[in-house]
């Protein structure tokens, strides 16, 4: 049984009407198939849904995101890799089923494939935790990836969390500095890193891994600093303003582009890629296969490089520059705007002259 969104309500009863035409015993009697019917009343769904699906607003982008239906890193994994070898646990604590991680082959080309999982089930997403990861899980990825870069092996990730888990245990066992070390891992590897936003990107538990040489994102999937209720709560105090938080935060695959925090946006089929899960199979293959092939002409310090100076550049695209070092970012500005800034630096220092040369111009015309 299909899942519907609220805002598929049309949908829904357009697709329940061509399934009672399809079936020839839903009615008393043998009827025949109405294929005319039936071929109109699918062009009138996919209409539908174009129509819906190129207007969607942050919020409902949100919804889709977290789709129950929507593929997961498994799936990808399945399809795209073969020879694929999972491997376990952090050598410290223990394993974490929020993550899938091993090695396997994309097209014939060795490579370490990492995906949080959330599970397509009750029972798998209770034992995948919901896609959550705890410290084991991150100290788990930092292991596989060094791994990775010694053996000189490209990087796929697929992110779909909601968050790291915020649970007492994880805190207790150092979910922060397992966070930062992930990070820290990933700027410094000297081998091509692809993360792939497949559902939710949440939080210090997306950015852990997401923090690549190149970030691929699905059309209607989110990423963000926290969900748009935890936005809602804090900001005005109401989660039912869960619109107004999404819209402000900027969440969508197409505002990250323009701010330059994604690098692609991967098209999803009609509908979502719940819809057609074969299509958004090809369309994420071949758009890590063109990432692949963009770094296949680099040595490994100009990949390091390339993905320092892409973190550096983030949010000083207007009014920035980089001089003689490509890390040194400095401030263009005109001779009025220094001007307004040593005094605004100096504000207190030019009131105490300007004083100066009032009482002087009293005291001459007083003399006068």
């Amino acid at each position: 049984m299909k899942n519907y969104l609220n805002f598929e309500t049309n949908i829904k009863e357009l697709e329940a009407e061509l399934e009672n035409l399809k079936d020839p015993f839903n009615k008393e009697g043998l009827t025949e198939v109405d294929t005319n019917k039936i071929s109109h009343l699918q062009d009138d769904i996919d209409k539908k849904l174009k129509e819906i699906y190129s207007n969607l607003n942050p919020w409902q982008k949100t919804m889709v995101a977290r789709h129950e239906e929507r593929p997961k890193s498994k799936f990808f994994i399945d399809y795209l890799f073969s020879d694929f070898i999972p491997l376990s646990g952090d050598r410290y604590y223990g394993e974490d089923k929020s993550v899938i991680a091993g090695f396997g082959k994309f097209i014939n080309t060795s490579v370490l494939i990492i995906g949080q999982e959330k599970g397509d089930s009750l029972e798998t997403r209770i034992e995948r935790n919901f896609g959550m990861m705890k410290p084991e899980g991150y100290r788990k990825t930092v292991r596989l990836m060094k791994l990775a870069d010694k053996f000189n092996l490209p990087i796929i990730l697929f992110i779909d969390t909601p968050g790291a888990y915020p649970g007492v245990g994880a805190e207790e066992r150092g979910q922060a500095e397992a966070i930062a070390k992930s990070i820290e891992c990933c700027m410094e590897l000297k081998v091509p890193t692809i993360s792939v936003i497949i559902g939710e990107g949440g939080s210090g538990g997306a950015i852990a891994l997401a923090s690549s040489s190149k970030v691929l994102m699905l059309e209607n999937a989110i990423y963000s600093v926290i969900s748009p209720e935890g936005c809602a709560s804090i900001l005005w105090r109401d989660p039912k303003k869960t619109l107004e938080a999404a819209t402000a935060m900027k969440l969508s695959a197409g505002d990250l582009l323009d701010l330059k925090i994604v690098d692609e946006i991967i098209e999803e089929p009609i509908g979502g890629a719940h819809r057609d899960k074969n299509k958004m199979l090809i369309n994420v293959k071949n758009s890590i296969q063109k990432s692949l092939i963009e770094f296949s002409d680099l040595d490994r310090n100009e990949i390091l490089e390339k993905r320092k100076n892409k973190f550096l550049s983030m949010g000083r695209s207007k009014g920035l520059y980089s001089s003689e070092g490509k890390d040194k970012l400095i401030l263009q500005q005109n001779i009025i705007e220094k001007i307004n800034q040593k005094i605004n630096l100096n504000r207190k220092n030019f009131f105490i002259i300007f004083i100066i040369l009032i009482v002087l111009i009293i005291f001459g015309l007083n003399l006068d």
